[in-house]
């Protein structure tokens, strides 16, 4: 829904908000916020509210450290907890430099460059996503444990799934927040949850990407649970992903869908393929930033860790839904729920785009379980695999000139100096794996 300043203001006198939560993420997708009164409402509205950006991971340094947040009219929305003093608001804003010009480090901002580059070709693009994560016990001390609350699996209800009344107070909160809920269920490990929303346009489902996960912790922890979008909390079992649906629309109409085609996909949704295909390898470090994400992305947990696109299996790193005409789209199944959702979206967007723009065409669809074949036979069909590590990611994404665009410099730059931290941080340590295997040993 589009609002305007004025609606803002109105809306939060008459529901008698007291209190604003201005929000923004810094560039691993961590939300922020800056909590304001009612009486600074207009004020920032009026972007003229500002912070200390260099205490925001990967934003500025100190010399260079004032930001100014602008809240985007159309994200207000109140939170469904209510505080004692009185109702509380979220407002997502984009971050600013003080001469007026948007501020390269803002993942929104980067977003809205590439869907603004998709809209000089004449593209909308919509996203729909499947969010999973796992519901754990707290300690006595309200610290998050791996101890899983249930036994259930993919699908069971009550009394197995004993996060059911957990997982209907998340529903009914996102709802109240204006989520349209397709799906809620169990998923296939223990303690493991997803809750699908209604697709949207790209800005709206990052925002609501974010915001969900804030929710989803929220709620949980009313329960007495710790919820976790870590991709792989436990060895043995299937980890959490964030499948991308996605299409693009062209003049009011899905530019994937032509009947006149064998698998009514237009030769667009074939070059948009071919695109993901070509930069999957590329875009794999922002699409699962973290050294836990490539704990998912392996061979026997549903996981897709080979580059192939299919109309029929969920192996591949692409499956194409089998609905047609307006519904028609691809499902990208690598992202996992702990990536930034501004820069996953703009990424893959970038590399879509990329394979319009140079007509590319993907290989044929491979319609058989990527899981079972052996190397030889993988390597004979030419399928490729994602990273194994985040170290291998991060050579890959320095290869990539194309997806380095989508971030910016400052977001690369940045965002690569941190992730090689977390990586030789990691490479350095000694586990207790290492422990089991070698202490005795040697």
């Amino acid at each position: 829904m589009t609002m305007t300043q004025e609606d803002v203001l109105r809306e939060a006198h008459d529901k008698g908000i007291k209190f604003i939560r201005l929000q923004f993420t810094d560039i691993f997708g961590i939300l922020k916020n800056v909590a304001i009164s009612i009486e600074q409402l207009e004020k920032a509205l009026d972007g003229e509210l500002m912070f200390d950006g260099s205490s925001i991971e990967g934003f500025a340094r100190i010399e260079e450290s004032d930001m100014y947040l602008r809240p985007d009219p159309s994200t207000f929305v109140e939170l469904p907890w209510r505080s004692k003093e009185g109702g509380v608001a979220r407002l997502i804003c984009d971050v600013y430099n003080p001469d007026g010009t948007p501020f390269d480090g803002c993942p929104r901002n980067a977003l809205k460059r590439v869907l603004m580059e998709a809209s000089e070709m004449g593209y909308t693009l919509n996203v729909g996503p499947e969010l999973e994560f796992f519901l754990f016990h707290t300690d006595a001390e309200g610290r998050p444990t791996t101890i899983t609350h249930d036994k259930a699996g993919y699908f069971d209800l009550t009394p197995i799934d004993l996060g059911e009344n957990a997982r209907r107070d998340m529903v009914l909160t996102l709802e109240q927040m204006g989520y349209e809920i397709e799906a809620s269920h169990h998923e296939v490990a223990p303690g493991q949850h997803e809750i699908d929303f209604k697709y949207s346009n790209a800005l709206d489902i990052a925002d609501k990407i974010a915001t969900f996960r804030f929710v989803v912790r929220t709620i949980a922890q009313h329960h007495g649970l710790h919820a976790t979008f870590m991709p792989k909390p436990i060895f043995g079992i299937n980890g959490s992903g964030m499948h991308s649906n996605q299409s693009l629309f062209k003049g009011g109409k899905n530019a994937f869908y032509d009947p006149e085609d064998p698998m009514e996909l237009s030769e667009i949704a074939y070059q948009y393929i071919a695109g993901l295909m070509k930069h999957a390898r590329s875009f794999t470090a922002i699409t699962n930033p973290t050294i836990n994400s490539y704990k998912r992305l392996v061979p026997g947990y549903e996981a897709p860790c080979y580059i192939a696109w299919s109309g029929r299996n969920r192996s591949p790193l692409i499956r194409v839904p089998a609905k047609r005409g307006s519904s028609t789209r691809i499902e990208l199944r690598s992202p996992d729920p702990s990536c930034n959702p501004y820069l996953a979206i703009a990424v893959q967007l970038k590399a879509g785009l990329d394979g319009i723009k140079n007509k590319l065409i993907p290989p044929s669809s491979l319609d058989l379980n990527i899981y079972a074949m052996t190397s030889i036979e993988r390597e004979k069909m030419g399928v490729n695999t994602l990273p194994s590590s985040l170290k291998e990611a991060l050579d890959e994404l320095a290869k990539a000139p194309i997806i380095q665009d989508a971030l910016g410099n400052h977001i690369y730059n940045r965002f690569v100096e941190a992730k090689m931290d977390e990586w030789d941080s990691f490479r350095v340590t000694v586990t207790q794996w290492e422990l089991n295997r070698y202490l005795e040993m040697y």
